[in-house]
C-alpha cells in the first residue's frame, strides 16, 4: 500500500489517483469508538491502494459534520460550511494528481461532500465522492458498523455494551432527526441493532464496499464521471 505518509515528492511519478478518507469524530453508542467512520474510510481506501497500482491514500480528514450527534459528549465538529470549504480547497491543491476519490465513510458529511464536488467538477477537476450504503434500518452503530469494526479492530468493541437501538428505517425518522439531532430518536445513539453483528459478518460488508469503490476508482481514472 502506498501512502503520502511514506513518500517523498520526487517519488510521486506518473499518474496517480488520490484516494482521500473522509471520517467523523462522533458519538458511536456505547459500544464503539468515536473513530469509526474515519477507521472505516481509512481500511477501505488501503484495500483500495492494495488492489490497483497508482493510488496512493492520503491522511485521513478525521473531522467533519456531525451536529445531529450534538447531543452526546465527545462529538467533534466542523459543520458543513467548513467540511465543504476543506474538501475544496484540498481537492484544489492536489492537481499533481490525475484524479482524487474522497472516500466518505460518514453519512452526516454528504451535503457537504456533495456540494464540494459539484463545485470542483465545475472548474474542470476529475474528482468523485463515494459512500459506503447499507440498510435504512441500520444506519448508525448497529449491526453493519459493529460488524466491520470487528473485523477491523475488535478490540475497540465494548461487547458487554451490545443493545438494540431504533431499529425504524431512517426515512421515517429524519424529520425528528434533523429537527433534535439523533438523541431525539435514540437515547443510545444507536440507529439499528449491534447484537447481530460478527467479525464475519464485517469482513463480508467490507469486501462488497470495497468491490463497489473499486468501480468508482476505475471509472475514475478513465475519466467517466460518477455520481457523487
Amino acid at each position: 500500500m502506498t501512502g503520502l505518509s511514506g513518500l517523498s515528492w520526487p517519488e510521486l511519478t506518473g499518474p496517480r489517483l488520490l484516494a482521500v478518507p473522509l471520517g467523523a469524530v462522533e458519538q458511536h453508542g456505547p459500544h464503539l469508538p468515536f473513530t469509526v467512520d474515519t477507521e472505516i474510510a481509512v481500511a477501505l481506501c488501503e484495500r483500495l491502494a492494495l488492489r490497483r497500482a497508482g493510488v496512493v491514500v492520503a491522511p485521513a480528514l478525521p473531522y467533519g459534520s456531525s451536529g445531529e450527534h450534538a447531543g452526546f459528549a465527545g462529538t467533534l465538529s466542523i459543520g458543513q460550511e467548513a467540511t465543504e470549504t476543506v474538501l475544496v480547497e484540498l481537492v484544489r491543491s492536489a492537481d499533481a494528481f490525475a484524479g482524487v476519490v474522497l472516500v466518505c465513510a460518514h453519512g452526516g458529511n454528504a451535503v457537504p461532500v456533495r456540494r464540494a464536488v459539484a463545485k470542483l467538477r465545475y472548474e474542470g477537476r476529475n474528482v468523485a465522492a463515494w459512500f459506503p450504503r447499507g440498510p435504512s434500518d441500520d444506519s448508525h452503530a448497529g449491526h453493519t458498523e459493529t460488524s466491520v469494526m470487528l473485523a477491523l479492530r475488535p478490540s475497540a468493541v465494548r461487547r458487554d455494551r451490545l443493545a438494540p437501538g431504533n431499529t425504524s428505517p431512517l426515512p421515517s425518522l429524519i424529520g425528528e432527526l434533523r429537527a433534535g439531532g439523533v438523541r431525539a430518536v435514540s437515547e443510545s445513539g444507536v440507529l439499528g441493532d449491534p447484537t447481530t453483528a460478527s467479525a464475519e459478518a464485517g469482513e463480508e460488508i467490507l469486501r462488497g464496499w470495497e468491490e463497489a469503490l473499486l468501480e468508482t476508482a476505475d471509472a475514475l481514472t478513465e475519466g467517466v464521471i460518477m455520481e457523487a
